[in-house]
């Protein structure tokens, strides 16, 4: 996800996201470290996905 596509999804501007990670570097953390949590959660779940179908296939042959 780029800044830009960040920013949308918060209902700011690119500039307002930028001007918090000068301005309000804890906070543009804190923000940044949330799209990365949801990020691992959603790799997670795929992986974990992937790992069931594994498990079928093997089962079934």
């Amino acid at each position: 996800m780029t800044q830009r596509d960040k920013a949308i999804y918060l209902d700011i501007t690119p500039v307002t996201l930028r001007n918090w990670r000068k301005n309000k570097p804890n906070l543009y953390k804190i923000i940044m470290l949330g799209f990365a949590f949801e990020e691992a959660v959603k790799k997670s779940k795929e992986n974990y996905e992937t790992l069931e179908r594994l498990e079928r296939e093997v089962v079934d042959s």
